[in-house]
């Protein structure tokens, strides 16, 4: 079974920086994409992030130049570097990872930007 355990949400001042991971373990050998999505209380699931298994990456637009994705496509993980951090980021961060027809999610951690 699949499991995506996710690691580092926590509580951060304004313009700090957060660290997130993710792991995937239980009989996946390959990606085609991971990522990470968000969802704040009251709003829908958002990208955050993705990056494909060759390397390609995207962002959505209001965390680019402060948020940076990167994977290791053997040990099967993927970071989410998050700098200048902001109120608005606020919510929980899902990790995700797509592999040809399957699709499997993390049981999210929480990140407070909030002085």
């Amino acid at each position: 079974q699949v499991q995506l355990v996710e690691s580092g949400g926590g509580l951060v001042q304004p313009g700090g920086s957060l660290r997130l991971s993710c792991a995937a373990s239980g009989g996946i050998f390959s990606f085609n994409t991971m990522g990470w999505y968000r969802q704040a209380p009251g709003k829908e699931r958002e990208l955050v992030a993705r990056i494909t298994s060759g390397g390609i990456t995207n962002y959505v637009d209001s965390v680019k130049d402060r948020f940076t994705i990167s994977s290791d496509k053997a040990k099967k993980t993927v970071h989410l570097q998050m700098n200048s951090l902001k109120p608005e980021d606020t919510a929980v961060y899902y990790c995700n990872l797509v592999f040809l027809s399957f699709t499997f999610w993390g049981q999210g951690t929480q990140v407070t930007v909030s002085s």
